[in-house]
């Protein structure tokens, strides 16, 4: 059997250790890293990738989209799969900053808390997602609406760039998605002031929800956070916390490590995906979400 190869593409000056840490320990025999990649430079180097081996040897070669921009992984990922020349195909999976397979378990940890501890599922529920020009936010959003919530990115300097990042993920998916500003504490409070769920992606070490403010959230179910460094980006959500009561006595928290873990597992299980499968596969962060609901199924938050 021919050896498994992973070219590893980013826009990025340096491909994340991360990244290639999980690849090797998935089981790739050999991972090649590309930085600086520019979107044109995408197609010759896939086609570098598929016509150098036989085309039953494209099974056992892969493609990783890296980078800090969903969009623009998105759109690596399509120049990737149009270098194809049948039979001559690989595999291709995207996960930027790691960001598609954190916002999937985010989902799906938040999935998971709303049916054991409410009985409810995601659909008709509004989901408040702070963080929101990031690409976690961004699969959160698109996840949640595909399963049927509301979802509403906040922006922290206004409502200006969410509000054509949401237009994009209608233009791309077909997706409703509401942008809102969050640039002052009032108006973080009434982004969240009708929301079931709330889900904090913002920078590292940010609060953007206070004891207070969370108070405000008459209707909350499910608070998730994906901030490992203090303070918590959400107030009174212990990093190591899997659906446990908010302090206010109202709904239930779900810090970073809770997601973390099905993160890292749902990472892993894509490389492993792409290692077994027996016909040419392209994942995103919608196939990650179907894989972290799987793994959340287990118990394994």
């Amino acid at each position: 059997m021919a050896r498994s190869i992973l070219h590893m593409l980013t826009p990025l000056r340096h491909m994340s250790p991360f990244d290639v840490n999980m690849a090797v320990d998935a089981g790739f025999d050999v991972v090649a890293t590309y930085t600086g990649v520019a979107p044109g430079e995408v197609a010759p180097l896939v086609q570098d990738s598929i016509f150098s081996r036989a085309p039953q040897d494209g099974l056992r070669t892969a493609i990783f989209i890296g980078g800090k921009n969903a969009e623009a992984a998105l759109d690596m990922v399509d120049a990737a799969t149009g270098a194809f020349v049948p039979p001559f195909l690989n595999h291709v999976v995207a996960d930027p900053a790691g960001s598609f397979t954190t916002g999937a378990a985010m989902v799906a940890c938040v999935a998971r808390a709303l049916t054991e501890k409410f009985g409810e599922g995601l659909a008709g529920k509004r989901v408040a997602i702070f963080g929101g020009t990031g690409v976690v936010a961004y699969c959160a959003a698109v996840i949640a609406a595909q399963e049927g919530a509301h979802p509403v990115i906040i922006g922290y300097d206004g409502r200006e760039r969410v509000a054509a990042i949401a237009e994009g993920m209608r233009a791309r998916f077909g997706v409703a998605v509401e942008a809102a500003d969050g640039a002052t504490p009032e108006a973080r409070v009434a982004a969240v002031r009708d929301a079931e769920v709330i889900l904090s992606a913002a920078a590292a070490g940010v609060q953007v929800l206070g004891p207070e403010d969370l108070a405000q959230a008459g209707r909350l179910r499910v608070a998730a956070d994906v901030n490992a460094v203090p303070p918590a980006g959400i107030a009174g959500i212990d990093v190591q916390a899997d659906a446990a009561p908010l302090p206010g006595g109202r709904g239930v928290g779900i810090g970073a490590l809770a997601v973390g873990n099905v993160k890292y597992r749902t990472q892993a299980g894509l490389f492993r995906r792409l290692l077994q499968a027996d016909q040419p596969l392209v994942l995103d962060f919608r196939d990650a979400y179907r894989l972290a609901v799987d793994i959340t199924g287990e118990g394994a938050a």
